[in-house]
């Protein structure tokens, strides 16, 4: 039998068995077995491949201490001579897409060996590291794993067997692309796709155009004098210390803090908790992100009616999509129902 290829499995806290959230600040640390999901893709790799180390580390940890922690877990990797190494699956845990991400795109880089990883399509770590690594989508939460495993593992086997692979016949994100040169020029290619299409015939389009939301904008404030105001915002201006403990990176809250007896934000009392910019301009002025100084000023002049008394933070730093738009609907139910007319969403 010929000698199978060996393979290293990267997961995080949460599927290492070792606790959720409470864990995230774990440092990383390798076994020689198979631990959690390992045991799925063992099944799926078959004869041909084993997962000789599993290597682990916590998203918080991972996210917060980016440099470091992705040199200490290349290190464990490699300390296996892998031929290939398998991340996640991620599925929506965004702070775990974008470890997953990282690590693989180390892997493809610095390794120069193949990376497998799973998100779904909202992962935050899918818009940063699709163009570095291999990634399959899957649905967004644990739940599915045993369809996810399966296309990981033979896109795997693919890629160690030196076989052609192709995000249409393999089922990943399109990568980065290579230039290569057509029979035909790029004109007569377009109109033999658009003769397909007007005949309903099957084409595949050589540049696949991402998809955005169209939002129906509100109508415009009629007399900004008698309006209520709000401020939002993505910049993660937070009370000192971040009570609620908002995450740098992938938020996955959002918080609420009352202005009404505040004329501007002082960086004796606030901060950022961002960890996508240099905090440096923020934390000394805060209202740099949140401008409630200037907002007092209006309210004083009359140029607005009223300043609502909260606003609301969040960070917007690698966010799921899908979170945003959680949270946006959460913050409007609020701000309606508190009788808002309008408002001013800064970010970084």
């Amino acid at each position: 039998m010929s000698k199978k290829f060996r393979l290293v499995h990267y997961i995080n806290q949460f599927y290492a068995g070792i606790g959720g959230e409470d864990k995230a600040d774990i440092e990383p640390f390798t076994k020689p077995e198979i631990i959690g999901p390992g045991l799925a893709f063992k099944t799926a790799l078959g004869e041909e491949a084993e997962i000789v180390g599993t290597v682990v580390c916590g998203d918080t940890f991972f996210n917060e201490h980016l440099e470091t922690a992705e040199r200490s877990v290349l290190e464990m990797i490699k300390s296996y001579q892998p031929d290939l190494v398998v991340c996640g699956p991620a599925f929506n845990a965004g702070r775990y897409g974008l470890a997953c991400g990282a690590v693989a795109k180390a892997v493809m880089e610095q390794l120069q060996i193949p990376a497998v990883t799973g998100m779904y399509e909202e992962n935050p770590g899918l818009d940063l590291y699709k163009k570095d690594a291999y990634i399959v989508p899957t649905r967004n939460s644990a739940a599915g794993m045993r369809k996810a495993v399966p296309p990981m593992a033979n896109l795997a086997l693919k890629l160690l067997q030196e076989e052609a692979v192709s995000p249409e016949s393999d089922g990943y994100f399109v990568r980065r692309r290579k230039n290569f040169k057509a029979k035909t020029r790029g004109a007569t290619r377009a109109v033999e796709m658009l003769v397909k299409k007007l005949n309903d015939e099957p084409y595949i389009t050589e540049y696949p155009m991402p998809e955005f939301d169209n939002v129906e904008p509100a109508e415009a404030l009629q007399d900004l004098r008698t309006a209520k105001i709000a401020l939002v915002t993505s910049g993660g201006i937070v009370p000192k210390h971040n009570p609620d403990h908002i995450e740098s990176s992938s938020a996955s809250k959002y918080g609420a803090y009352g202005i009404k007896e505040v004329e501007a934000l002082s960086a004796e009392h606030y901060e950022t908790a961002h960890g996508g910019y240099d905090p440096v301009y923020a934390n000394q002025d805060p209202n740099r992100v949140v401008p409630l100084d200037v907002l007092r000023k209006a309210e004083k002049a009359g140029l607005i009616g009223s300043l609502h008394d909260y606003f609301y933070a969040t960070v917007g730093n690698g966010t799921a999509v899908a979170n945003a738009k959680k949270y946006a609907a959460e913050i409007a139910g609020k701000l309606k129902s508190d009788g808002v007319n309008a408002v001013i969403l800064t970010s970084t």
